[in-house]
This record gives C-alpha cells, sequence and structure tokens, in this order.
C-alpha cells in the first residue's frame, strides 16, 4: 500500500532530475528526466508511512535514523532535486491542504514569549561552543557572509559582511549601538575597536554570553554584554544593529520588535535589520528545521515586515538583497563540518553528525535554488539622516567613477 501510494506522489512530484527509490521490497522506482541523477534506498515500512504522510517531515528525520540511505553521498544532489521540483512538480491535494491549514496557524504556534524564546534559543546556540568552532570562521560569525568576490575566504567575507553592516550603520566614535541578538560578540567587538562605538550587546544564549564577555576582556573592551531579551530593554541608542534575529522573533511578533527598535533609537537614530526572507507569499516554515534545528523560528516573507516597518513609521533608506550570499557562507561552513565530522560524531553520535549535515545542506540548496535570501534594511525616522546615494557605502568606488569621467 504505502509503496504505491508514495509511487503515485513521486510520479507527479518528480520532474527536475533522475530519482531512482530501492524500497524495503528490494524493487526500485524511477522517477524524473534530465539533471541530476541519484538512487536512495528506503530500509522500512515504517519510513515508507512517514514519507508519505509527513514528507517534509519525515524526509530529514528518516535520513537522521539512517532509514533513507542516500547512495554515493550524494545528499545535496538530492535535496536539489527536491527543492526544484516544489515549484516544477505537484504533491497531492491533501498534502497541499495540510500545507494551507498549517499556514493558518503560523502565528499560533509562532507566539514566542520572553520565557520560550530563551528555551528556543538555548536548543540550538547552546549545544557547545567547541561544535561552533569547527565549523565557523575564527570570529564565530554564525550568520550570512558578505563576498564581494567568489574568491575570498570565509574569514575574509565574515568581515566584510561586518564592515558593510557599520558603513550603513554610519558610527561616529563615541556613538551607543545596540546590537540586539549580538551572538559570540563579533560586531559588537569589530564596532568598538574598529569604530569607537560604546556597544551593548543583548542575547538570551549563556553560553554565548559567557563567549562575548571573555573575548571583551582579553580585548581590553569595554563592552555591555548582557543576558536580556530587547524587549525589556529601556535606554536610548543612537544606532541599532540586528543580525539574524529578525527570524527568531515570530510572526505575531514583528508588530512588537519594530515598535520596540523604534522606541530605543534617538530621533535621528539609524537602524540596520538583516534577517533571512521568504520570496513569494507568507507560508509556514519547513516542520523538519521547526522540529530538529530552530524551534520557534518563522522566517517572513518581505511584505510581513514591510507591514510591521510601516507600523513604526520608519523610512526604508536602504533595501539591499544579499542573493546567493548565504548559498556561498552555507557551502563554506558544510565544507568545514564535513573536514570534522569524525570529531562531531566522536562528541555527539552519528545521528546528530546526519542531523546537522542534513541542516547545512538543505540550506544551501534553498538559498541557491530555493526561494529563500537574505535582507538587510536601514531604517530611519528621519528622511535626512542618511545621504541619499549609496556612494558612501564605496567610497573608492565612487572616487574611480569620478576620475573616469573627468
Amino acid at each position: 500500500m504505502w509503496e504505491n501510494l508514495l509511487d503515485r506522489m513521486l510520479g507527479q512530484l518528480i520532474v527536475y532530475g533522475r530519482l531512482h527509490v530501492t524500497g524495503p521490497d528490494g524493487l526500485t522506482r524511477s522517477y524524473g528526466r534530465d539533471g541530476p541523477e541519484v538512487a536512495v534506498r528506503i530500509t522500512d515500512g515504517a519510513a515508507l508511512r512517514r514519507l508519505v504522510t509527513q514528507p517534509s517531515l519525515a524526509f530529514g528525520e528518516c535520513y537522521m535514523d539512517g532509514t533513507l540511505i542516500v547512495e554515493e553521498d550524494r545528499l545535496v544532489d538530492l535535496l536539489q532535486i527536491m527543492v526544484r521540483n516544489q515549484s516544477v512538480g505537484r504533491m497531492p491535494v491533501w498534502y497541499r491542504g495540510l500545507l494551507r491549514g498549517q499556514g493558518a496557524m503560523r502565528n499560533m504556534v509562532a507566539r514566542n514569549t520572553p520565557w520560550r524564546a530563551r528555551r528556543n534559543v538555548a536548543h540550538h546556540y547552546d549545544i557547545s561552543d567547541d561544535l561552533y568552532r569547527l565549523f565557523l570562521d575564527a570570529d564565530m560569525q554564525y550568520s550570512c557572509a558578505y563576498w564581494p568576490r567568489r574568491d575570498m575566504s570565509l574569514e575574509e567575507a565574515q568581515e566584510a559582511k561586518k564592515h558593510h553592516i557599520a558603513a550603513k550603520l554610519r558610527i561616529e566614535p563615541g556613538m551607543r549601538v545596540l546590537d540586539i541578538g549580538c551572538g559570540w560578540g563579533g560586531l559588537g567587538l569589530t564596532l568598538a575597536r574598529d569604530y569607537g562605538a560604546r556597544v551593548t550587546g543583548v542575547t538570551l544564549s549563556e553560553n554565548q554570553l559567557a563567549t562575548a564577555r571573555a573575548r571583551a576582556a582579553q580585548a581590553g573592551l569595554d563592552i555591555d554584554f548582557r543576558l536580556q531579551d530587547y524587549r525589556h530593554l529601556s535606554e536610548s541608542f543612537d544606532r541599532v544593529v540586528s543580525v539574524g534575529m529578525l527570524e527568531h522573533v515570530g510572526a505575531p511578533h514583528f508588530d512588537e520588535y519594530f515598535a520596540k527598535v523604534a522606541d530605543l533609537m534617538v530621533e535621528d537614530g539609524i537602524a540596520v535589520i538583516h534577517s533571512i526572507v521568504k520570496s513569494g507569499p507568507p507560508r509556514p516554515n519547513n516542520p523538519w528545521i521547526d522540529k530538529w534545528i530552530f524551534p520557534g523560528s518563522y522566517v517572513p516573507s518581505a511584505s510581513e515586515v514591510y507591514r510591521a516597518m510601516e507600523k513604526a513609521w520608519f523610512h526604508q533608506s536602504d533595501d539591499e538583497s544579499l542573493r546567493l550570499h548565504y548559498s556561498w557562507t552555507l557551502h563554506a561552513w558544510r565544507e568545514r563540518f564535513e573536514a570534522h565530522a569524525a570529531r562531531i560524531e566522536e562528541m555527539f553520535d552519528g545521528r546528530f553528525v546526519r542531523m546537522f549535515r542534513f541542516y547545512l545542506a538543505s540550506m544551501e540548496v534553498s538559498f541557491l535554488s530555493g526561494t529563500l535570501h537574505v535582507q538587510q534594511w536601514q531604517l530611519a525616522k528621519d528622511m535626512g539622516t542618511v545621504p541619499i546615494t549609496r556612494d558612501y557605502l564605496y567610497p573608492a568606488s565612487a572616487t574611480e567613477a569620478q576620475m573616469a569621467a573627468e
């Protein structure tokens, strides 16, 4: 029964690529035409049933459990096939109905109280700093890098990201800067050391807080890193920056978030918000990511963010789409992760390695061929706070252009 249902489902879905599926009965069925060619094995009937009834969740879980085996370790090619076919193939009617139901409930399940937000952060960020040191850059930047050139190292691209954000913030020495979701402190350290900012950074991760404070002390920098929910802040700041944190706010709290950012900013202040966004209309996150990687998260569509910005009466003084930048970042992380896979398995176990591998690979493909990208919004209360051209972001390029014109 379940073999037949999966056969019908894959027959409708797989248009791009060639997929060979060997079931528990030993029979191999093939789907699709041109594109990458991948073979998988499903080892038991329970996995078949789950893949039919809960495909988005069971796909990753069966890979984690070893009941879905990707031959020749071609996981990225398999994910390419699945992501590309989401836009060209067809899922069963019952599954599309399930997605509509999940979309209707997304505000309920994504409600993040301060207690729940802290628990969700601990699930991912308090695993082990030693894990993240194995695949992140030396500064431990756990967000999309900025790649002016494809041949840059990960370290260079993450440095470029921080300075690109700093240029948009237009920081002057002595300015009070708030970093919402400061992570392990890398951006705050850069803004304090290289730009003379007086930085306050808030996080809900105890591991990240301890590391950020230790790094600041080692660098001799007076930075106020706190274990605090942004909603409980009451000071005023010249600049507000938030990198990779909006995705953890939750759809019901977007209005609250941008209203709070506005409340924390002085009248001539500037904010830069860096976030993953979905192309297309609002829809729920992938359930596997919700359960295993980022519980309580929600990646917004741009329309949801714009509505919340409008309610806070912000001027959008700059709006930049970073296409492919995160795919390249995730590729670099995945290469480093795989180089240390044996050590990570010793630290955790094989199932954890497969879980994290699936996470990094699926996100890399989603940012390459799917509907995800990163957006940077520069926001101001006053229309004249930021220069009316982008020349200030690229002074060397602007000078060269002017010299060429003369």
